[in-house]
């Protein structure tokens, strides 16, 4: 059996990693391969493109990549008719999948939509595309699952994996011990948690560190750590704080995020999956994620969703209080640091926002959600392959 995978977001070469993991554990000689990251080829899925190296977000950070897109897909569309996987797998990353997507469904390939886009929340209008090219969406949210199904789209929830990963993750007990508030002396800590991508730390970094400035007066004992994805995003969080705010106790780590949400007392955060954890962990977080005036106006005609972070679309409300500042952010500064130390400063709404975090985690934190998916996506290509019975 061989399995094709699409995948352009460094969460989802995490999940997918699992994904891969857990199929070749039941069928030790499945044959995995396809677009991804580093965690799936160390996983056993043969990678013919680090798809997750060009994972951005928004209308112009992609313009500069449109050829590129363009060459990987019909080199997809030619590697599906040449080797026909029994199955395609499709993770998030919507504007490139569509394509992957449609070249399997005209080679006759069941496609299966793992984490699929929040279509019911800033683009309805595009389940027609996923009816025509997909063959069965893996839901992470339990409500999702009924709006596909009511659009003529087969759906099963099966979970979020992050809430698995969390659950477990073997946390490094001295990184744990070295940065608590006993070992350090901090009064509170707060993770600054600035993104997996580099146009995300580029356009939103600084307002992070005004808002560490500001804090960091009302509150002097509060410490801040930042938690990059990569060494050399690190090093642009390092030059941005020597450059802008070089007084502030700042500590920058590479892959100790789900260490650093556990330690803190809060986050603040720029919007991405990683939300998820943080819930998972229930730490409270202010969410910021600044967008160009262009995807603003394409924003308020074209997105039907209130809120942009995961866990607010989950909750239907802003139990992650986010903002998204165009032009002058100081509005958004002000307001972010009031929350934070409010959080900080006053038990009683400290505990009050644990507790709202706890209420939604107890909803939707689901477990098994790789498990689920390998068992919906096998079972179904088994029954693919059984031959017909003969009639009596």
């Amino acid at each position: 059996m061989h399995i094709f995978f699409s995948v352009g977001e460094p969460s989802g070469d995490l999940h997918a990693a699992k994904l891969v993991a857990e199929m070749k554990r039941r069928l030790p000689d499945l044959e995995c391969s396809g677009f991804g990251g580093p965690l799936m080829k160390a996983a056993g899925c043969r990678i013919l493109y680090r798809l997750t190296d060009l994972a951005v977000m928004g209308i112009l950070p992609v313009i500069p990549l449109i050829f590129k897109f363009i060459g990987l897909s019909r080199g997809a569309s030619r590697y599906l008719e040449r080797r026909r996987p029994d199955a395609v797998v499709l993770v998030d990353f919507p504007g490139f999948n569509w394509w992957i997507a449609r070249s399997a469904k005209k080679l006759g390939i069941p496609v299966y939509y793992y984490l699929p886009p929040q279509l019911w929340a800033w683009a309805p209008w595009r389940v027609r595309r996923m009816k025509k090219f997909v063959n069965y969406v893996l839901s992470c949210l339990p409500f999702e699952v009924e709006w596909y199904r009511r659009r003529g789209v087969e759906a099963r929830f099966v979970g979020h994996p992050f809430f698995d990963e969390v659950a477990e993750k073997a946390l490094d007990a001295d990184f744990m011990r070295q940065h608590s508030s006993a070992t350090t002396g901090a009064v509170r800590t707060v993770a600054v948690l600035p993104g997996s991508r580099n146009h995300e730390i580029q356009q939103n970094f600084a307002i992070q560190i005004r808002v560490m400035q500001k804090l960091h007066q009302r509150l002097p004992g509060v410490r801040f750590v930042v938690a990059s994805y990569k060494e050399t995003q690190r090093e642009v969080c390092r030059r941005l704080l020597a450059e802008k705010a070089p007084e502030l106790p700042v500590s920058l780590y590479v892959n100790k995020t789900s260490e650093i949400i556990e330690l803190a007392d809060a986050c603040l955060m720029v919007s991405g999956s990683v939300s998820l954890e943080v819930l998972a962990r229930k730490t409270p977080a202010v969410v910021v994620y600044r967008i160009n005036r262009v995807f603003y106006w394409f924003s308020l005609v074209m997105i039907t969703c209130q809120y942009f972070s995961l866990p607010n679309l989950i909750a239907k409300h802003p139990i992650m209080p986010e903002f998204a500042p165009i032009d002058d952010p100081r509005w958004s500064i002000d307001i972010m640091t009031d929350i934070l130390h409010r959080w900080l400063s006053d038990d009683t709404a400290y505990a009050r926002q644990v507790a709202a975090l706890d209420r939604v985690v107890a909803e939707v934190a689901t477990p098994g959600a790789t498990s689920n998916a390998v068992d919906a996506i096998l079972s179904r290509l088994d029954a693919r392959s059984e031959p017909p019975r003969k009639a009596a």
